[in-house]
């Protein structure tokens, strides 16, 4: 009997910069031009050696060749830093690379993350789309070119309006822009007037977070010394008026920073969400993928010699205990208006559900959650504290692991029907 074909996540990590961001904690290196042709090279030899490694053990998890998977890529994310600025020619190559190696579902969505300065070129999108891309994520931020530059980036917003006219003339039709509150120097005026240009673009999605200061960046060093930043308070009301005037454009909520249009919703994430498998390639990327999570070396030149086999490329690895998996479907789940439910938690981790159904009561009455039946989600006031709500509840979880054996399914629910 053939097993079940499964979908299956692949993240391509591009740690190519223009310039470095102020803010920006992720591995990229600008100024390394003269080393993009060695990566790709590398990149293409790890993305058949690890097809080839998973087919030699008994993982039947990506396939080089014939046979059938019994997982099948249905996503591809390239990211970074900048994977616009790696040029298009080294993003076909590796996207043949990646044909060449793993199978991919008739479909499968693959998206490009791109600054606008280096995304408008439609001539360059239409190659990529030929190759395969069909999602374009574009870092936008804001509208204010004055806030672009205190942020360090190396666009204006009349990059962005050229770079969607190029993506539209490319024909690519899975379109999301990036933008950013709670920047510093930004007024709530400057806030929605970001919003309302990024809407007069017509995406297909939109992502708008609040600022994250990592310590060790230069904001992160800014703020130490007394820098000011919107507080809390000014955040939650940019967020609440977002998700209002978002929903009255058309575009549906489906995680705490993510909209989109009916149908529009980023395959890739959710897989994140939703704790489903995926694997990384390349400097500093990570993988959750045969109950292992793992991440390559954080250093270009070593992780190109570790691919050649001179050196070690692997930074870290362990194994993820049920119980721990049990604390990543609140986690996780609960960043998204799909939420959490009963049966979905007991038969997958054999965990008793009612102390947090109890609290997530206590929510519902404070406006923070809302319940359908047996699923819960939290609301949009719900997700501006979620990380307190969300750590009260793992809390609760401790103490029924400590205190409690696991709870037994009752007969006629196993299939968690809802």
């Amino acid at each position: 009997m053939k097993k079940p074909v499964k979908p299956l996540g692949l993240y391509i990590h591009i740690p190519f910069c223009k310039s470095k961001c102020i803010y920006c904690d992720f591995y990229s290196l600008p100024r390394a031009e003269d080393r993009m042709d060695r990566y790709v090279s590398a990149l293409c030899r790890q993305l058949a050696e690890i097809a080839q490694r998973t087919t030699a053990h008994t993982v039947d998890s990506v396939y080089l060749g014939g046979g059938t998977p019994s997982y099948l890529g249905d996503t591809v994310y390239f990211g970074g830093g900048t994977p616009s600025w790696y040029g298009a020619e080294r993003l076909c190559a590796a996207l043949q690379a990646l044909r060449e190696s793993f199978a991919l579902q008739p479909g499968a969505e693959i998206t490009l993350e791109a600054n606008p300065d280096s995304a408008g070129d439609w001539r360059a999108l239409r190659s990529l789309r030929r190759a395969g891309m069909n999602r374009l994520s574009l870092g936008v931020q804001s509208a204010d070119d004055g806030l672009l530059r205190t942020l360090g980036r190396p666009h204006t917003f009349a990059q962005t309006e050229k770079a969607v006219q190029a993506a539209r003339s490319a024909r690519i039709k899975n379109l999301n822009l990036d933008l950013i509150y709670g920047l510093p120097g930004q007024t709530e005026e400057s806030w929605k007037k970001s919003v309302e240009a990024a809407l007069a673009l017509s995406p297909e999605h939109l992502s708008c977070y609040g600022l994250t200061v990592e310590e060790g960046t230069p904001l992160g060093q800014r703020v130490a010394r007394g820098e000011r930043l919107p507080d809390d308070d000014e955040q939650a009301v940019r967020y609440l008026w977002t998700v209002a005037r978002l929903a009255e454009a058309g575009y549906e909520q489906y995680e705490v920073s993510n909209f989109s249009k009916t149908g529009r919703q980023s395959r890739h994430n959710l897989k994140y969400w939703m704790g489903r498998p995926y694997i990384g390639i390349g400097a500093a990327a990570h993988s959750d993928f045969g109950g292992c999570r793992y991440s390559f070396v954080r250093d270009l030149e070593q992780y190109i010699r570790g691919v050649q086999g001179e050196e070690q490329i692997l930074d870290e690895m362990s194994e993820i205990p049920q119980r721990e998996r049990g604390s990543e479907y609140l986690m996780l789940r609960l960043r998204t208006t799909r939420g959490v439910e009963e049966w979905e938690y007991r038969r997958e981790y054999f965990m008793n559900f009612d102390s947090i159904e109890q609290k997530l009561e206590e929510y519902e009455r404070q406006g923070w959650a809302e319940r359908h039946d047996r699923r819960w989600n939290l609301t949009p006031k719900g997700f501006l504290v979620s990380n307190q709500l969300i750590c009260d509840l793992l809390g609760l979880q401790e103490e029924d692991c400590l205190q409690k054996p696991p709870p037994r399914l009752k007969q006629g629910r196993e299939d968690g029907a809802e």
